[in-house]
């Protein structure tokens, strides 16, 4: 087994290849390009024999992919982990992306449940805020689990039948260029750059493109450099709101959604407004700000549009801009927000936050009215809550958000890749349109489906796969969620 702890990095390797449907080999190629409608690159040469046998393999690191290898891992399954970039952890480590969001329904009931529920808890009680916080909650859902970090997929070996696909094995190298072959009953697609299922035959969901008229080329929602800082007087901040309430007073100042208590702040885009960029790749929107204690602040607020995450330069040239522009955003804040007078900033995430990026059709995608309208499902491994919001791009900056649902809930369908047997996806890979998605991409609603579903494949008798299972499997599957796990999903 290979286990490391987590540091902070930048942007590993990544797949990449061209178009041809005459073969069933997918082989990637070094130049960079990835087909907006995830065609597979097709390659008429042979897979060498698996030399390694898993039950799940997990292309990415995201903590939400993470956590159904943790519940398969703990059912007893055997699961490997391969991730493409440097070092994993994802945004939630390597982008630091320490903000968290809470789905809840109408009457304000958190939604979060499950693994992500003890997280919460922890995050909301001022236990776990700081970045080495984290990295010791992501290394505990990791421990024991193989994780081999900077791997290159070099091939992927698929079969056909009658329509449908199923990866029969992957082929990888690892950095010190050992190459192995790997056969699982699943492979689960969960990085933030689609660097498996964009390489198979799938059909890519329209993003923000289909409803902020950006005609055929796809678009996508802004990414966030998160900025840090240090020597903030949070009181000051704190005390500072009080006086200016009622709340009607304090949003008339400082612009809507503004509020600060003792652990968070957010709003103040009145003020943000004012803050000009010289670069239009950039925006500092509204604060979404969380007291990391002792002084230090992070903040998710810093935009940056049109960021390719499949493609090292982009992210690269987006990091560097967001490091560039920190120290400005510094004083700005120094200037204008209560209890910065004295702040400095507090070191660099090596990446980013990425939101929105080529996502692919499942068996089920869901859609904006089943989220507007509390849709439930026979298959539900989530619930979800979070507003239909959409972040802006370059050139619709504000976004848009179109409403805030009730609960609803997110099918099994969703997270299995259309025309594929043993390929599900995990994460921002959600099948869901773009409106929909605005919503469920909010990391404990997809954690949960992830973990869920790790659970239902500890407890697959006979060999029953995920499509084979009924709505009267559901009825037990929900029934032992609820008993054993705490997991209610109906």
């Amino acid at each position: 087994m290979q286990h490391q702890a987590i540091r902070i990095a930048g942007q590993g390797s990544t797949v990449s290849g061209q178009s041809n449907n005459e073969s069933n080999t997918v082989q990637n190629g070094n130049n960079g390009t990835n087909t907006a409608n995830g065609q597979a690159d097709q390659a008429n040469v042979p897979a060498p024999p698996a030399d390694e046998h898993y039950d799940l393999v997990l292309i990415g690191s995201e903590v939400e992919g993470i956590l159904m290898a943790k519940a398969a891992h703990d059912e007893g399954l055997n699961v490997l982990i391969l991730d493409p970039r440097e070092k994993p952890g994802g945004q939630l480590i390597q982008g630091q992306m320490l903000v968290l969001d809470e789905p809840n329904n109408n009457k304000k009931i958190s939604l979060v449940q499950g693994e992500m529920k003890k997280l919460y808890n922890a995050y909301n009680h001022g236990e776990i805020r700081k970045e080495s916080d984290f990295i010791k909650y992501y290394n505990s859902l990791i421990q024991d689990i193989p994780l081999k970090s900077g791997i290159d997929i070099k091939q992927i070996q698929q079969k056909e039948e009658n329509g449908q696909y199923a990866i029969a094995s992957l082929t990888y190298t690892e950095k010190d260029g050992a190459e192995h072959t790997v056969d699982a009953r699943y492979f689960v697609e969960n990085t933030d750059y689609a660097a498996l299922s964009s390489q198979l035959h799938t059909t890519r969901i329209p993003g923000v493109e289909s409803i902020f008229g950006g005609g055929d080329k796809p678009e996508y929602m802004a990414a966030t450099y998160m900025l840090k800082f240090k020597n903030v007087d949070w009181l000051a901040l704190h005390s500072a709101t009080l006086r200016d309430y009622p709340l009607s007073n304090l949003e008339a100042k400082y612009g809507t959604n503004t509020y600060v208590d003792y652990d968070f702040g957010t709003g103040y885009s009145k003020v943000t407004d004012k803050f000009k960029i010289a670069d239009s790749q950039l925006k500092l929107r509204g604060i979404n700000s969380t007291y990391q204690k002792d002084g230090e602040v992070i903040i998710n607020a810093l935009l940056i549009y049109d960021v390719d995450p499949s493609d090292p330069e982009s992210v690269r040239t987006a990091i560097a801009k967001g490091k560039a522009e920190a120290p400005h955003v510094l004083e700005f804040l120094r200037e204008n927000i209560p209890g910065y007078k004295n702040a400095e900033l507090n070191g660099y995430p090596e990446y980013l936050y990425i939101r929105d990026y080529n996502r692919y059709e499942t068996d089920y995608v869901l859609q904006y009215e089943d989220a507007i309208n509390s849709k439930m499902f026979w298959d539900d491994v989530s619930i979800g809550g979070y507003p239909l919001d959409i972040q802006g791009t370059r050139e619709v900056p504000t976004g848009k958000g179109y409403g805030k649902p009730d609960a609803y809930g997110i099918p099994l369908r969703s997270f299995e890749l259309k025309n594929y047997d043993n390929v599900l996806v995990a994460g921002k890979n959600i099948g869901a349109s773009i409106k929909a998605y605005g919503s469920a991409r909010i990391t404990p609603t997809t954690a949960l489906a992830a973990e869920v579903i790790g659970i239902i494949l500890g407890h697959e008798k006979d060999g029953k796969r995920l499509r084979d299972l009924t709505e009267d499997d559901f009825r037990t599957i929900h029934a032992y969620l609820k008993k054993d796990y705490h997991i209610s999903l109906n």
